[in-house]
């Protein structure tokens, strides 16, 4: 749905706007150019220098600042003050393009999450901005790690970069074939959900398989630990706000015939509430230990908290949907996904906003379903570079407006 425009923007902000839109539309030829060429060169995550390199040079600010390894930070010169980032992320995945494209990386690595468009458009509007100015300073975060830990977005703040820049708001967007293709979705408040990570080992005493009273059988406890795992979710959270707790790994044993001394699961867990994952958490532990009591076993159960929750700043996403409105872009405020992104990190230092824009993800498949993030014939148009680069222009808008009052643009 299109979101009706309630307040009326500062005269100066909407001069910047137009002024901003039109220098965009003259950079987006060049910037499907770049994008043709990240996507048929793409580098895994922790190897994205050359990439980092060849968005640096299309940008022309000089070789920036080395920031998580092999990321870069890039200030545009424009104003004084405190100033609005853009993220975009570098890393392509461990995947074998099946587009067929001319411009098809031909590797072992391909760009199946958007990525070399979110680069594209953040150059063109970096470029824009570079020749005609801005509201506000603006720096470029080419944050590389995004599709594997360690986070490079966590190593961004931990490094301090957002401090030392004076950023006072973080904006990316993000292409998502969930969405209808043009539509771009600002919704306040909690976005993405957390992302925990938990391995559950169940020690008993194994034996012949023949003999299982003289056993403690893991196998059996941890299957009962599975199942009581499900209950967690629908009794312990508002069902309101829900979470997802989910067993993907299973191993025990190594024979028909053998009951085993130990069996793992692995599993994920992701809630839209800090309080919730906290909560579910502990829970975990509890239904875990005392289960395999039950069973004359022990569980010893292991958590890493991999990603927060990724909340957008409610003025910043109101702010945005209002310019993509006056774009004549159609602005979503309800969708949300229990994905989860380490955009999230940014958000406890800054002001953050994620904004998602629907896309078609490319040719359908053998049963009609048009392909989605990670696959490997995920292929959004180039139209796309430019819809990404006008949902970061609105962030920036919005991020300058909650800076204080903005000056005009220079005549001419």
């Amino acid at each position: 749905m299109t979101l009706p425009i309630t307040t009326e923007p500062p005269a100066a902000l909407t001069a910047w706007f137009e002024r901003l839109s039109a220098a965009l539309a003259e950079e987006l030829p060049a910037a499907v150019e770049l994008r043709h060429a990240l996507h048929a060169d793409p580098r895994i995550s922790g190897d994205e220098g050359d990439t980092a390199a060849a968005v640096v040079a299309a940008l022309g600010l000089g070789e920036g600042r080395v920031v998580a390894e092999t990321g870069r930070l890039v200030r545009v010169p424009v104003g004084e003050g405190r100033s609005v980032a853009l993220r975009a992320e570098l890393d392509g995945l461990g995947v074998q393009e099946r587009t067929g494209v001319p411009w098809t990386a031909t590797g072992e690595v391909m760009h199946a999450c958007g990525h070399d468009t979110h680069l594209a458009g953040l150059v063109a509007l970096a470029r824009a901005v570079t020749r005609v100015g801005g509201p506000a300073p603006l720096v470029l975060l080419l944050q590389p790690r995004e599709e594997r830990a360690p986070s490079g977005a966590a190593d961004v703040v931990a490094e301090g970069v957002l401090a030392e820049e004076d950023v006072d708001s973080v904006v990316a967007a993000h292409v998502q074939p969930q969405l209808p293709a043009g539509v771009v979705n600002a919704t306040p408040g909690p976005v993405n959900a957390s992302s925990d990570e938990f391995t559950i080992t169940v020690t008993g005493h194994g034996g012949h398989g023949g003999y299982p009273h003289t056993t403690a059988d893991p196998v059996l406890a941890l299957s009962a630990i599975v199942l009581a795992l499900q209950q967690l979710v629908s009794r312990r959270v508002d069902p309101t706000v829900s979470a997802v707790l989910a067993v993907t790994q299973l191993d025990a044993g190594t024979s028909f015939n053998v009951v085993p001394d130990t069996a793992r699961a692995r599993g994920g867990l992701r809630a839209m509430r800090e309080e919730d994952r906290l909560a579910l958490v502990q829970a975990l532990t509890e239904v875990a230990e005392r289960t395999a009591a039950a069973y004359g076993c022990t569980a010893q159960v292991e958590s890493e908290h991999n990603m927060p929750v990724l909340t957008n700043d409610p003025e910043l996403a109101r702010g945005a949907a209002g310019w993509l409105a006056r774009s004549g872009t159609a602005v979503d405020d309800a969708w949300r996904s229990f994905g989860s992104d380490d955009f999230s990190h940014f958000c406890e230092g800054a002001r953050g906003l994620m904004l998602f824009l629907g896309v078609d993800g490319g040719q359908p498949n053998g049963d009609g379903r048009r392909p989605g993030l990670h696959s490997p014939r995920f292929l959004p148009g180039d139209e796309v570079v430019g819809q990404v680069a006008t949902a970061l222009l609105a962030g920036y808008l919005a991020g300058a407006e909650l800076l204080g009052p903005v000056a005009p643009p220079p005549a001419g």
